[in-house]
């Protein structure tokens, strides 16, 4: 099994260590570490400013997120807060200060993302466009195009979409917004494909201006050089780096 990847940044690695596993959720570790440094990635790119995540839940993925950020930026948590009771809002708010992340830091958003406008959303990151937005909303076709389209139109140059739970078995039609949304979008490409670390733990897609996927693949290749599945994925023409744990090659014989 290839090792897991470090994050690059020192409270997120404390965070990741002893503290990511103790607030309820269901995305990876694995996941976490990845986008952590694909943040500090950005930073070392030039590419700087506010996150958001769409589905913050009780704040698992979001707090390391929050942790990979520099001096002065803040992280927008959105979600209904209303699953599986109102009171996880609460809990959210509670998780961000047990782990460090101060109210200065972040924005709490109540409300739907997809009833969401572009000029609401940069509102509350202070009119600047998002760097990174991480979506973890509603798991149907409707509501990912929704968030799909929110996010495209809030994004910075050299900003990078994550999707999580693609290519889960219980929403197996999230890959047709997807797929749908990348011909729509010729601009927009995936990056890199982060492989599940379980069932609920699951894949996510990094995606990201076309004019930047070069520069930062290149960069993937080296700084998660252990995680590389050798064969890559194929989008049909494009193609894209998956990073796993478990990075073999079936034998055949």
């Amino acid at each position: 099994m290839a090792p897991f990847p470090a994050s690059g940044h020192p409270a997120a690695e404390a965070y990741l260590a002893d503290g990511y596993e103790r607030v309820v959720g269901m995305s990876s570790r694995f996941a976490a570490a990845i986008c952590a440094r694909l943040l500090r990635l950005q930073t070392e790119e030039g590419v700087s400013g506010p996150i958001a995540e769409i589905g913050a839940f009780e704040g698992r993925f979001f707090i390391a997120l929050a942790h990979a950020l520099e001096p002065g930026e803040i992280a927008l948590g959105i979600d209904i807060f209303e699953w599986p009771n109102p009171e996880v809002r609460e809990r959210f708010e509670a998780n961000c200060l047990k782990y460090g992340i101060a109210p200065e830091q972040r924005v709490t958003i109540k409300g739907d993302a997809g009833a969401m406008a572009p000029a609401e959303l940069l509102a509350h990151a202070r009119g600047e466009r998002l760097r990174f937005i991480h979506v973890d909303g509603e798991h149907s076709r409707a509501a990912l195009s929704k968030d799909l389209a929110l996010a495209t139109a809030c994004l910075s140059e050299g900003g990078l979409i994550v999707l999580d739970d693609m290519l889960h078995p219980g929403y197996p039609t999230l890959m047709v917004a997807v797929q749908d949304y990348l011909e729509a979008n010729p601009g927009v490409v995936p990056l890199c494909i982060i492989d599940r670390e379980t069932i609920v733990g699951a894949t996510k897609f990094v995606l990201c201006q076309r004019d930047w996927f070069e520069r930062y693949q290149a960069a993937l290749l080296e700084i998660f050089k252990e995680q590389i599945w050798p064969l890559g994925a194929d989008f049909e023409p494009h193609w894209c780096l998956v990073l796993s744990l478990d990075t073999r090659l079936a034998e055949i014989t």
